[in-house]
Parts: C-alpha cells; structure tokens; sequence
C-alpha cells in the first residue's frame, strides 16, 4: 500500500476545507473556531485554525492523505509542520477575491521553498458569476504556462477529483524520472 501526502493551501475562506470535505472518505479531522471580528459580529461560520484532514483510497494500493492548512497568517507556523513528507500541494485560489490573489502567490512561494514538490493550483468558485477566468487568475498570479492552474468548485467532488488526480499524476510523474 502506498500512501500519497498533498497539502491543500491557499489564503482564508478560498475553499480548502470545503475541498478537503468533498472527496474524503472519512469525516474530515477539523480545527475549525467560530471566528468573530472586535464588535462580536460573526465574519465567518469558522476558521481552520491547525489543520483539516481527509483521506481518499484510489485503488488498493494507493491513498491519499489530504492535509488542510489555515489560510490565515497568524497560524502560518503550522504550514512548514504540514508540509513535511509532502510529495505534492494545491494551492486554492478565490477566483472572485482578486485582493487575495497577492496572498496566494506568496503562499505558493512559501511551500516551494519548504519542498520543491509538484503543485496545482485550483482557481476555486469557478460557479459564481464575478469569478475570473481561469487565464486571467494565471496571469495575476504570474504562473509559468507549464504550470496547471484548473477550474475548480470545492463543493462539486468531480472538480476536485480532477484536481486531485493532476496533481497526483505530476507527482507519479516525478517519481519516475527520479525527481
């Protein structure tokens, strides 16, 4: 059996857990908090503040184990934990938060200096009508054309398998030529 650990990163509220949460096998393990701003009002249901994990068996002989990271810099610290033994990651990108799009990038940067892995990154809430082209998030985020940047809905499993599966076939890719 072997076992395949990607991580899924990005910045706050781009869908990794929701990712995570439609492919796992399992009930996703989830460090989620209620998060609230000063004046109490609820910002968002809550927040992942360790990580989320998931796991999905391919085949017999294959699983992947999916390892969510909080999207917030004030628990950055857990990235460089979550990426040891990491052969492969996602980067989720809100298509329709292009302020973030800066954030995504220096995120991207972090986790190839950690491990110069194969990664993905998956242009999230290609559904909603103010999402940006998937070209056009390319081009923002100044991706090398050699590198997969695919239409994703973290609600919808099919999107995300597909994902999944680039990424995986990128890093069998790797393993072969000895990379």
């Amino acid at each position: 059996m072997q076992t395949v650990k990607m991580v899924v990163t990005g910045p706050f509220s781009a869908g990794k857990t929701e990712l995570i949460r439609s492919v796992s096998e399992i009930d996703v393990v989830s460090t989620e908090r209620k998060l609230t701003d000063k004046a109490e009002r609820t910002v968002k249901e809550a927040t992942t503040v360790a990580m989320d994990f998931g796991r999905i068996t391919v085949d017999e002989d294959l699983v992947l184990y999916l390892f969510g990271t909080p999207g917030q810099k004030r628990f950055d610290f857990m990235w460089e934990i979550l990426s040891e033994g990491m052969l492969g990651f996602i980067v989720v990108v809100d298509s329709t938060r292009p302020e973030t799009f800066r954030e995504a990038r220096s995120i991207l940067e972090t986790f190839r200096a950690y491990a110069p892995t194969p990664y993905v990154v998956a242009a999230n809430k290609q559904d909603l009508e103010d999402a940006w082209e998937v070209e056009d998030v390319r081009n923002a985020l100044r991706l090398d054309p050699k590198i997969k940047i695919l239409p994703c809905v973290a609600s919808d499993r099919d999107t995300v398998k597909t994902i999944l599966l680039e990424l995986l076939y990128s890093i069998l890719e790797e393993m072969e030529s000895g990379g």
